[in-house]
């Protein structure tokens, strides 16, 4: 089963990758810990990405599509994949469309976390203390939050027209966010 966690910075689609990797035996796609990664190797993707997330800006498509074309024809995690993040825009959400018809497989289901910017920084917040992650000052999350909603509407319209695209209130605490996933998914 492969699925889409979609929903602005600090919704919990990590929270909720993880949960259905442990349920699902699935692999996640984060986009952001792959580019995290390349930050922490000190690569010059990485210099490329750090320099657009400190600008509240989203990486370049190109980059991303690279990091997660090789994961999709990864044959040991064929129908298993959890998107967490990705794809933030339409020519994201194409390519992973091409990607996916060319290995074979589908989308099962795409979850919408849809959480309002009130939550969204209180949660990254709290993130930031726990997780020391560099991109979670203020400043970045209302750039990231603005940016996404900006981004991603044309994806949010492409993807709910399908009937496998599911509306999740993210405000929810997150068990109640993982039962509401559970029963579009039946496990």
């Amino acid at each position: 089963m492969n699925i889409i966690l979609f929903g602005p910075p600090g919704a919990g689609k990590g929270t909720q990758a993880k949960y259905l990797v442990n349920k699902l035996n699935g692999y996640q796609i984060s986009t952001g810990d792959m580019l995290r990664d390349e930050i922490k190797k000190d690569t010059d993707i990485g210099k490329k990405i750090i320099n657009n997330m400190n600008d509240g800006k989203f990486v370049s498509d190109e980059i991303v599509n690279d990091l997660i074309k090789k994961l999709i024809f990864d044959s040991d995690k064929k129908d298993k994949l959890i998107f967490d993040g990705y794809p933030r825009s339409l020519s994201q959400a194409k390519n992973l469309d091409l990607f996916l018809k060319k290995s074979n497989q589908k989308i099962d289901y795409i979850f919408f976390l849809n959480v309002d910017k009130k939550n969204i920084i209180e949660r990254i917040q709290k993130r930031k203390i726990l997780e020391k992650r560099s991109d979670d000052e203020l400043g970045i999350i209302l750039k990231r939050y603005d940016t996404y909603m900006d981004t991603t509407k044309p994806v949010l319209e492409y993807y709910s027209k399908n009937s496998n695209f599911k509306e999740i209130d993210g405000n929810l605490q997150i068990d109640q966010i993982t039962r509401k996933i559970e029963t579009f998914i039946n496990v």
